[in-house]
């Protein structure tokens, strides 16, 4: 794959790097030289300095042939710009775009962008270990959203049904592994104490979840 990273910050140096152990071809864009300083001393990819806007950078940097791209500065404006850029003037088919102020998310995702916000992922996430002990987050969907959550069904809860644990709207069972075995849970399944169950939910859907397990509990 034909990589482009816009952006040599720590964030940028460090997906530059991951992609390049993995063999695709990396260029990096910055406008400061002393960015790629950031980077690993055993990158091998191409980096091209110069204003990240400018369309003779971006020609340089092989937009063109592109197959993906990474809008990773630390102003989302420019972000959304270049992933903007990206898809609609050099239809490249891949573009992600870092969001570094939460407030500027509705912007980028005007855009129809592929966004990631560490800012809002990270303080759900701690919010989740802080308030959702019992459960594992084991899959994050977008800015985390929508995340796939992994527990075990506690005493309290053996020969009730899936149903009664699930708010709808905001909750899907996604698998339950019984004795080693995995199934597709159906919402009048028995459940047993013991059983592995992965729940796809919003914060709010698992917080009713927990709730309910609580109150069983109890």
């Amino acid at each position: 794959m034909n990589v482009i990273v816009v952006g040599c910050g720590r964030v940028g140096a460090t997906l530059a790097y991951q992609l390049h152990k993995k063999g695709h071809q990396v260029t990096v864009i910055d406008q400061g030289d002393s960015a790629f300083d950031n980077l690993s001393p055993d990158f091998h990819g191409r980096t091209v300095e110069g204003e990240v806007l400018d369309r003779e950078v971006l020609r340089r940097a092989g937009i063109e042939q592109a197959d993906s791209l990474a809008a990773v500065t630390n102003s989302d404006s420019i972000n959304a710009v270049i992933a903007h850029v990206a898809r609609m003037v050099y239809h490249v088919p891949n573009v992600v775009v870092r969001n570094y102020e939460p407030r500027w998310r509705p912007l980028q995702e005007a855009f129809g962008l592929q966004v990631v916000s560490s800012t809002s992922w990270g303080a759900q996430r701690i919010e989740e270990l802080l308030s959702v002990a019992s459960m594992r987050t084991v899959f994050s969907a977008g800015n985390a959203e929508v995340e796939i959550y992994e527990f075990v069904v506690p005493e309290a809860w053996h020969g009730r049904r899936l149903q009664e644990l699930l708010p709808q709207g905001q909750c899907l069972a996604v698998a339950l592994t019984r004795a080693g075995r995995a199934v597709l849970p159906s919402y009048d399944l028995c459940l047993e104490s013991g059983d592995m169950l992965y729940l796809s939910a919003t914060l709010e859907g698992i917080e009713s979840v927990r709730r309910g397990l609580d109150l069983r509990e109890n």
